[in-house]
């Protein structure tokens, strides 16, 4: 179990090439899991208008559950990080056993919202019967059948804290493939199968998640990497819950935010019309091709800088940062550029109508710009999760999407027109970013004092 190769590579290898190497697998799962929220809304697009916009309505209460798995993940993976940093493999060990627990309990409060509450949440956004019956007919069955999702992601979290992220992977592309061959299946009926519509895009993820989940757990139990992880006999201990929850709390928030600001421009836009809250749909969609990859860099590289921040090793810290900003801000370059020159192309995907047309066109090319900046502030967020300062990475989000991007989005709707809207997006990144550097300077200046390296 205690194999010092694997133990110390976080503190032995390039710095440059660990990044990378570390990063490259969740990079390309977390691409591979876009494709298939892409493709999801491409042949759900088929059904419908309404469908389309079914799930677009339905992806803030998505992102809840997002927000609950990645932000805990974030605590948990932040947390078994540093404590191996510190060579206290117990309390690592600790750590991944509660992971585990917390988000089974998570799957559970899915599962009765899914029951008892999903129409009262659809009610809020739209009065139209048809919109409600596919809006409610989808999150049912995700929320319901939450678990695989759930646990899924605290075994990724526990093996990438470790430095495997090979074998999550793994994991995530085995349950992409399946929702992606599934799709088709169940939403139009092939092979003798009913015809299940949005019912059946929605078994299709459920069914991808439960094969991600099976291999995970063989594999994380199968072989413990680095950590005794039993859950025979356990007990919760509340000071490792609130260690997890110190970066997973604020990262939950942090997450939770995103839904927030979603739901506030679909209110926004529905006033223009439901085309508008469709091509919002779209657009995270499509941009998920490009942030994915940033957030499965994020995976790569906050253990690395987690380890070598609990060993107080000052110049592996900065390296890793270095890094990761010169490969995050070529990856939102290059998206930039694919958004600005295949515009009309990517709207297509989604066999978009002339009013989605015209109003897409538009969200794409003015909202794409801030992809650069961004890629800075997601890695500035990152970075303060690795160091257990989860505040500050949460105060940067909520500075973005809350108190900058929600109220110039409504202020330039009032006074100019649909449009406008898409400029706030510009503003919140640029303001954020704007106060996300200086303090991240001021953090390290300070910590670094009380080191001796």
């Amino acid at each position: 179990m205690n194999n010092p190769e694997k133990k110390n590579k976080m503190a032995t290898e390039s710095v440059s090439k660990l990044v990378i190497t570390m990063s490259l697998p969740p990079i390309v799962s977390m691409f591979i899991q876009s494709m298939y929220n892409v493709v999801d809304s491409i042949f759900v697009s088929r059904i419908s208008m309404d469908a389309l916009t079914s799930v677009s309505l339905a992806f803030p209460l998505q992102m809840i559950i997002v927000s609950l798995f990645v932000g805990t993940g974030a605590g948990i993976s932040s947390l078994i990080s540093r404590r191996l940093g510190e060579g206290n493999q117990e309390a690592a060990s600790k750590a991944a056993n509660h992971g585990l627990v917390i988000n089974i309990f998570y799957s559970l409060v899915m599962a009765v919202i899914g029951i008892f509450f999903v129409k009262q949440f659809t009610s809020i956004f739209t009065n139209e019967p048809n919109l409600q019956n596919l809006t409610t007919q989808y999150l049912q069955i995700i929320l319901i059948v939450s678990f695989g999702s759930f646990i899924t992601q605290a075994g990724i979290s526990i093996l990438q804290a470790t430095g495997n992220t090979f074998i999550p992977m793994i994991t995530q592309l085995v349950g992409a493939i399946t929702n992606i061959i599934l799709d088709p299946i169940l939403i139009f009926g092939w092979f003798g199968i009913p015809a299940l519509g949005i019912r059946g895009a929605a078994i299709a993820t459920v069914i991808g998640q439960f094969a991600s989940f099976v291999l995970t757990m063989k594999i994380l139990f199968k072989d413990s990497h680095l950590l005794n992880l039993n859950l025979k006999g356990f007990t919760l201990n509340y000071k490792t819950i609130k260690d997890i929850y110190v970066v997973g709390l604020p990262a939950i928030i942090m997450q939770a935010l995103a839904s927030v600001m979603v739901s506030g421009l679909n209110i926004i836009l529905i006033s223009f019309s439901s085309a508008a809250v469709a091509v919002l749909g779209i657009y995270f969609k499509l941009q998920s091709f490009i942030f994915m990859p940033i957030f499965g860099l994020a995976q790569g590289f906050r253990p690395i800088i987690g380890y070598n921040f609990g060993a107080k090793n000052k110049d592996r810290v900065l390296e890793a940062f270095k890094t990761a900003i010169i490969i995050s801000v070529s990856i939102m370059f290059i998206g930039t550029i694919i958004f600005q020159v295949f515009t009309t192309e990517l709207l297509s995907l989604f066999d978009s109508n002339d009013e989605m047309m015209l109003i897409g066109i538009n969200a794409l090319k003015i909202i794409s710009l801030t992809f650069v900046v961004a890629a800075v502030g997601i890695t500035i967020s990152t970075t303060f999760q690795a160091f257990g300062k989860g505040i500050l990475s949460l105060m940067i989000s909520f500075t973005r999407q809350i108190i900058i991007l929600l109220p110039a989005a409504y202020i330039l709707s009032r006074f100019y027109g649909l449009n406008a809207i898409w400029y706030s997006f510009i503003i919140s990144e640029i303001i954020s970013v704007g106060i996300a550097i200086p303090v991240l300077f001021i953090y390290l200046e300070g910590i670094f004092k009380t080191w001796k390296n």
